[in-house]
């Protein structure tokens, strides 16, 4: 598992590190904000839903 966790951290820094130049535009930060808002409603359905 920790194996994993730190091949997942190396991708998420080598993506961030080719993006950087086009993160901070506000297009980029509109559908940053989509994707997590997405997410986030995604995992509350999934807490709402499992009844525990």
């Amino acid at each position: 598992m920790t194996v994993l966790s730190m091949l997942w951290s190396t991708v998420l820094v080598g993506l961030a590190h080719r993006l950087r130049a086009a993160l901070p535009r506000p297009a980029a930060r509109r559908v940053m904000d989509r994707i997590t808002g997405t997410v986030i409603t995604g995992f509350g359905l999934r807490l709402a839903l499992s009844g525990n």
